[in-house]
């Protein structure tokens, strides 16, 4: 260490109350063995060497970051690991056991930048504060592990996006006859807790719903799941049934989770003390802030999976973009609370109708207000006064959170002190619409104690300094012995203002200085030149190449006066800032329900501005299952394009099935996603883009869009597609809204053209799903001719002198052509290329050669054509399933030479 650093080492400890480490973490391996490490510690190894290895055994894997003065360090292989993923420089400090000890740190001020970096990249630190004072402390500062940060466990503003959660999840799959799997999960920045229960067989799906952060499952379990966020495990016996219920009961202070609707939920009950166990210890505190446990229920959300989550583009693009996304779109929030809880509607349409009544209700409301009360709020209306008062508020939510943890920084407790000042200017924007809607619930948990508010204003400064340690939080005129030792460590101007004139006086040095820095403290400067003259009882500190500096008696009792006065008013700031935090623990429940109340009128503010701005309607709401769309868009695409053109849907009881032809390029995929994304926002309470709809009650959406290999996995692009099909015809219900996209592409035609009408036939007969089929095998609209629930619809495409002009229009009826080769001609393919498939596709033509993909080039083959088509493929399926069924018939092992040259004249027969 460079003698600069080893100073910074020195100066005193980071604020904060003292905190008790965490246990160590079962299960986890360091590279030392506990017994060898024990030896370590008790050999060779400096003093300093012995604390940090003693910490970095209960750390286990994680990084220790060991705070020294201005940095934290590590030491050994934390500091080879560092290196390599943060690029630090790695150094070695002196000798510890008769061997060099590799070293890198990073700075204090700069340690949320590095954080965000190990966490991104998947990563777990432990941070080791020094909580001793370095003045009284006989040997190394004494040092305890104070947190853990995990990717499931941020709090710090830094760390955080500010648009979307962090959740940290945990799993747990009981039961033999009929496992059920459990999951809780904690957003430790505010404190929200869920639990629910599912079939083993849905818990992928739950997790990539969830999305949280960091999954935490016991040791011995296998967790089969393709979702990718970071795992930690956790000793068995943490998912114990009563050692998890006995968790939770004395975390919500209660003797049953009656109140809480999981009594029948065992799984989730598991997971859920497994999770609270892994939050309170990597915060080493009880957790003030989950106050309660949600429990989900199977029917409270329209289910969709991951590959319909993707496909729709709810919040990331195919290619992974954050925009443009529907989200992206709709998102106008004036808070980053705000914008989290429409993300979150988003991914979680509601089944029943009520709760989607009332948040439409609520936005219908805001939109008649701006009329009615725009002679009040002025020209700009009631709902852009509410969303310009809704941009003052910080992130309540995540201050809330922190005030519990008790990590929260001055500069948050100011802008929390400014917001509640202007909560009673909101509470009058929404009077005007009190009554027993949403709103005025809403409204209702704005009124927070004045008392919060003022405490605040008295308390903190006006402009309050990054953290506590650097003085200047607590306001003047709060506590009178902090003021007085401010005023006695800054009142030393004039002191040393005449002390400097007096000495000039006595000893006629006419150049003599009285100054101050950090090192040497105060001090008189004498040119050398004058040092004759310097009195007797000056006392030399420090010699300078053209200059003396000297202590007197005088200015050493002043300077001791002075600085203890500065170390002592640090001190007095940080006990009150303590206090001060002991005092608004309570408030943190009102806090955050104020926080959910401004994050929901802002979601329902910004819902409503965009319906304004973008003509969108409010959808009735059925209770069966049906979508009857009238002009609807697609709410992204329109604003990409320069001019949309708006499509009908009616999917009911007797019209259940849509086959949808036309040409590639004509807009099929389009037309299928917007009509899914206004079912959706339909079910979160939105308005639509639609002259009129009529939406009906979903159980789930499914989603099979476009081509995609998984060559990790095995799976090629047909086997992809088969597998999201078997996943839809067997989820499916007659309450589902189900997106097939041409279906069976990846096979050879007969093979794709037999399975596409296998599965639009059990779609349409067998799960009676309200269905989108887009297809180019042409033989399929044959189908409602045999289902009469089943329609065949186009999308239009003239050809000009300019060549295919696709008009986006869907059209009842059956395409009469795919325009392939003008499709191909656009697209690029070289003119020879075209030439050569127009001479083959009028050779086919010619020949009249069965193939079931003719409809991809030709006009519609009549109706015998069709048929004797269609027999001859039924026949050629019987004689294969004889064929198999011989087969399967013959046990090679029994039979004699005889009989296997009988058995194989038979199979020659039926070939």
């Amino acid at each position: 260490m460079t003698d600069r650093r080893r100073q910074r080492a020195q100066t005193p400890a980071a604020d904060g109350p003292p905190i008790q480490p965490p246990g160590k973490q079962t299960g986890l391996s360091f590279r030392l063995s506990r017994k060898s490490m024990s030896q370590a510690i008790d050999s060779k190894h400096t003093p300093m060497m012995q604390q940090y290895l003693r910490l970095k055994a209960e750390a286990g894997p994680l990084l220790l970051f060991y705070r020294m003065g201005d940095f934290y360090e590590m030491f050994y292989e934390d500091a080879e690991r560092a290196a390599r993923l943060l690029n630090v420089t790695l150094t070695k400090r002196g000798n510890s056991n008769g061997a060099p000890i590799p070293m890198a740190g990073v700075p204090v001020h700069a340690m949320e930048q590095y954080l965000a970096r190990l966490v991104a990249l998947g990563e777990s630190v432990a941070i080791c504060e020094q909580i001793g004072d370095p003045a009284a402390s006989k040997g190394p500062v004494e040092r305890r592990i104070v947190r853990i940060v995990t990717p499931g466990t941020l709090t710090d503003e830094a760390l955080l996006p500010a648009k979307a959660d962090r959740a940290l999840a945990a799993v747990c799959v009981s039961g033999k006859r009929e496992p059920r799997a459990g999951i809780a999960w904690l957003n430790l920045a505010s404190g929200e807790f869920q639990a629910t229960e599912c079939a083993p067989a849905q818990l992928d799906s739950e997790l990539h719903r969830i999305a949280p952060a960091e999954l935490i499952y016991a040791d011995g379990a296998e967790l089969d799941s393709t979702y990718g966020g970071a795992r930690s495990r956790v000793p068995d016996w943490h998912f114990e049934a009563d050692g998890a219920r006995s968790q939770l009961l004395s975390h919500f202070k209660t003797d049953s989770l009656a109140g809480f609707d999981i009594e029948d939920m065992p799984a989730a009950i598991c997971a859920a003390g497994a999770l609270l166990r892994y939050a309170a210890r990597t915060q080493s505190q009880t957790l003030a802030h989950v106050q309660t446990i949600h429990a989900e229920r199977a029917g409270q959300y329209v289910l969709m999976d991951p590959v319909t989550r993707r496909n729709l583009e709810l919040t990331l693009t195919l290619s992974g973009e954050d925009a443009p996304t529907l989200f992206s779109l709709l998102d106008d929030c004036r808070t980053p609370m705000g914008s989290r809880l429409l993300r979150r509607w988003l991914h979680h349409p509601l089944r029943e109708n009520a709760p989607v009544a009332a948040r439409q209700q609520a936005i219908s409301m805001l939109l008649t207000a701006r009329l009615e009360m725009a002679q009040t709020f002025g020209a700009a209306g009631l709902l852009e006064t509410l969303r310009g008062a809704l941009g003052a508020f910080p992130d309540i939510e995540r201050i809330a959170a922190r005030l519990a943890l008790r990590s929260v920084r001055p500069r948050e407790l100011a802008s929390l002190r400014d917001a509640l000042g202007t909560l009673p200017q909101l509470q009058r924007l929404l009077a005007p619409l009190s009554g027993d809607g949403r709103l005025a619930e809403l409204a209702s948990h704005l009124s927070l104690d004045p008392a919060i508010g003022a405490l605040l204003t008295q308390a903190i400064a006006q402009e309050p300094a990054l953290a506590v340690r650097d003085g200047g939080v607590i306001a003047a005129g709060f506590d009178a012995e902090l003021d007085e030792l401010r005023t006695l460590a800054a009142d030393n101007g004039e002191f040393l203002l005449q002390l400097e004139a007096r000495e000039r006086e006595r000893t006629g040095i006419s150049n003599l200085r009285v100054e101050f820095n950090r090192v040497h403290g105060f001090y008189i400067e004498v040119t050398k030149g004058q040092a004759d003259k310097v009195p007797e009882d000056y006392r030399r500190r420090q010699t300078l190449k053209n200059a003396e500096r000297y202590i007197t008696p005088e200015l050493k009792s002043w300077e001791d006066k002075v600085l203890s006065a500065q170390d002592r008013s640090l001190a007095r700031e940080k006990w009150l800032f303590e206090q001060l935090l002991d005092h608004l623990a309570g408030a943190v429940p009102p806090l955050s329900a104020a926080a959910a109340a401004l994050a929901e009128l802002d979601t329902l503010a910004s819902l409503a501005e965009h319906a304004r701005r973008h003509d969108w309607v409010a959808p009735d709401l059925l209770e069966t299952s049906e979508i009857d769309i009238e002009a609807g868009r697609h709410p992204v695409v329109e604003h990409a394009i320069e001019r949309f053109t708006p499509n009908h849907c009616r999917l009911d009881a007797t019209r259940r099935m849509l086959l949808i032809t036309g040409p590639n390029m004509g807009g099929k995929s389009t037309y299928m996603r917007q009509v899914a994304l206004i079912a959706l926002l339909a079910r979160t309470g939105s308005f639509v883009p639609a002259r009129r709809a009529r939406i009906g009650r979903l159980d789930r959406i499914f989603t099979r869009i476009g081509a995609a290999d998984d060559l990790a996995g095995g799976r090629s692009t047909f086997m992809m597609e088969m597998t999201e099909a078997a996943a839809i015809l067997a989820a499916s219900t007659a309450h589902s809204l189900v997106l097939m996209d041409e279906i069976g592409r990846g096979t050879s035609t007969y093979d794709g053209l037999a399975l596409a009408w296998a599965i639009a036939q059990r779609l349409v007969t067998h799960n009676r799903a309200l269905t989108l089929f887009a297809t180019h095998y042409f033989e399929l609209t044959r189908l409602p001719s045999e289902q009469p629930t089943a329609a065949n619809v186009h999308l239009a495409a003239a050809e000009s002198a300019g060549g295919i002009v696709f008009l986006h229009e869907v059209r009842e009826g059956p395409a009469s052509r795919s325009y392939g080769i003008q499709v191909a001609q656009r697209a690029g393919i070289p003119a020879a290329v075209i030439r050569h498939a127009t001479r083959e596709l009028e050779r086919l033509e010619a020949q009249g050669a069965p193939t079931p993909q003719l409809g991809l080039f030709a006009a519609a083959l009549d109706a015998d054509a069709h048929e004797q088509a269609r027999d001859e493929q039924d026949a050629e399926l019987d004689a294969l399933h004889s064929l198999r069924q011989t087969l399967a018939d013959i046990d090679p092992d029994s039979l004699t030479p005889r009989e296997a040259l009988e058995a194989l004249y038979r199979l020659k027969a039926l070939s």
